[in-house]
C-alpha cells in the first residue's frame, strides 16, 4: 500500500513534498502595508467574498523568512524545510465580517509550494530575499533599514524598504485580520475543466500564535510592471507603514466558509447525461 499525506505516495511515504499536520512555523517578516485602486482590487476577489469599503483598497505586503517542522523533527532538514515567502493581503469582508484575501503568493521550494496548495494558496516559485537581523550586527533599533524583493523568471515582482522606528506591542491594522483563501483544483478530463474537483473558501485555524520584536516604521514599496504576471495590477497607490517582526503559529486544521464543489459536481453530471 502506497503511503503519504501529498504526492509522491511511497512504500514508505517518506517521499511526499511535505508531512501531514500538525505543521509549526518560525521566522522573520518585513511587512508593508498600502493602498491599491479598490476597484482593480476588487477584480482580484472570488464570490462570495467582498472589498471591504470601510478601508479602501487596503493591503499588506508580506516577506517571510520561515522554518517549519511537523512531528518528526524536520527543522532539522534545513534544506527542504526552510524557506522564504511573498504574499499580498486585501482587506475584504466575508459575511460581514473582516477578514484577509490572498490573490498572489510566492514561495522559493516545492515542499512550501505543496503546503500552500493544500491549504489554498495561490503559490508559485520566486525568488524572495530580505535584509536579516543578528544578535551581533544589525540590531533592530530606531533609524535601522531593511530592505526585501521578490522576482520571479528572471523579473523583479516587488521591492520593498523600511526605516525602523519604535517599538509596538501588537501589529493592530496590519496583519490582525484571519486570511481567507481558496481550495482550487481543476478537473483534468476535457468534459470537465470548467467544473473543479474540489472548489471550496477556507480560513486556516491558526494556534499559538506568537508576534515578537516588533518594530514599526515608514515604508517603501513598488510593483514593477512585468511580462505573464498580474501583481503590478495591485500596485500601490500610496504607502503606509512598514513593520519587522518575527512570528511563530501552529495549523492543523481549516474552516470551510463554503464549498462550490458539490454544485460542481452536479453541474458536471448534468452535462455527462
Amino acid at each position: 500500500m502506497l503511503k503519504g499525506f501529498v504526492i509522491p505516495r511511497s512504500p514508505l511515504g517518506a517521499a511526499a513534498l511535505t508531512p501531514p499536520p500538525p505543521w509549526h512555523f518560525a521566522g522573520d517578516v518585513l511587512a508593508v502595508e498600502y493602498w491599491s485602486d479598490p476597484d482593480l482590487s476588487a477584480d482580484v476577489l472570488p464570490e462570495g467574498i467582498e472589498p471591504d469599503a470601510k478601508t479602501n483598497g487596503h493591503s499588506v505586503a508580506i516577506f517571510m523568512d520561515y522554518q517549519f517542522t511537523a512531528r518528526n523533527e524536520e527543522y532539522l532538514d534545513p534544506a527542504r524545510y526552510q524557506s522564504r515567502g511573498f504574499l499580498v493581503l486585501l482587506d475584504a469582508v466575508w459575511q460581514g465580517a473582516s477578514v484577509a484575501w490572498c490573490p498572489y503568493a510566492y514561495v522559493d521550494n516545492d515542499a512550501a509550494l505543496m503546503r500552500g496548495w493544500v491549504c489554498g494558496y495561490p503559490e508559485k516559485l520566486g525568488s524572495v530575499h530580505l535584509t536579516r537581523a543578528f544578535a551581533a550586527s544589525a540590531p533592530l533599533a530606531n533609524n535601522k533599514r531593511f530592505a526585501a524583493c521578490i522576482s520571479a523568471h528572471g523579473q523583479l515582482l516587488a521591492q520593498a524598504h523600511i526605516t525602523l522606528r519604535e517599538r509596538s506591542e501588537n501589529l493592530a491594522g496590519l496583519l490582525d485580520r484571519p486570511i481567507v483563501t481558496r481550495r482550487y483544483f481543476p478537473r483534468f478530463s476535457a468534459g470537465g475543466r470548467e467544473t473543479p474537483a474540489v472548489d471550496e473558501l477556507v480560513r486556516s485555524i491558526s494556534e499559538n500564535m506568537v508576534f515578537t520584536n516588533i518594530w514599526i516604521g515608514e515604508g517603501a514599496l513598488a510593483f514593477p510592471e512585468t511580462l505573464g504576471e498580474e501583481l503590478d495590477i495591485l500596485a500601490p497607490i500610496k504607502v503606509g507603514r512598514g513593520v519587522r517582526c518575527s512570528f511563530s503559529y501552529s495549523i492543523e486544521d481549516c474552516a470551510i466558509l463554503s464549498d462550490s464543489t458539490v454544485l460542481q459536481r452536479s453541474l458536471l453530471l448534468g452535462v455527462e447525461k
